[in-house]
């Protein structure tokens, strides 16, 4: 009988998207606008993970490592100029899994902590996993990140920009290493 219990890597590639606004900042009563030059893009990266199978109800933990091409802010400072700040080009995640497996698909749900070099935040999710072999399995995926605030210093003075918030929409493949 097949189980979802055991190991697994994989590889995933999709899309990601922001909420479309512009990051302006607000200080001393006055509005410094931002211009994002990219709105979504391309995410794709690998995850690493552990199931275990108790009856039809699954629980495990993931974690993973995204490239994401979302592009960076400018902000128009006036006379002072203006200022590029790069929105992390990468993110990840560590996430627990809860779902409940019918044969070899497996419906989800998942949520946890998510991170870049410079900032922490949470995720929350779900997805359809599929075994096509003992060892090999494809899932669709969907997620919203939510990454706190982050500081910069242009001019002598520090900014702070707003919670960044995106959802992410990918395909995977895992290899299992489960015991069959």
């Amino acid at each position: 009988m097949f189980t979802w219990t055991g190991f697994y890597v994989g590889v995933n590639a999709g899309y990601g998207w922001n909420d479309g606004g512009d990051d302006d900042l607000v200080f001393e009563d006055a509005t410094i606008f931002g211009d994002r030059d990219n709105d979504g893009g391309f995410v794709g990266g690998g995850q690493i993970g552990y199931n275990y199978q108790i009856g039809s109800f699954v629980v495990g933990l993931e974690g993973d490592i995204q490239y994401a091409d979302f592009g960076g802010v400018n902000y128009d400072f006036g006379p002072l100029g203006i200022y590029e700040n790069d929105n992390d080009d990468w993110f990840g995640t560590v996430r627990a899994r809860a779902g409940v497996a019918f044969d070899r698909a497996l419906i989800y749900a998942t949520g946890g902590f998510a991170f870049t070099d410079n900032r922490n935040g949470w995720t929350v999710g779900g997805g359809l996993e599929y075994a096509f072999t003992n060892n090999l399995s494809a899932k669709i995926e969907g997620l919203y990140v939510n990454l706190e605030e982050e500081d910069f210093t242009f001019a002598g003075t520090t900014f702070s920009t707003g919670e960044t918030d995106f959802g992410v929409v990918r395909a995977g493949l895992n290899f299992r290493f489960g015991t069959y």
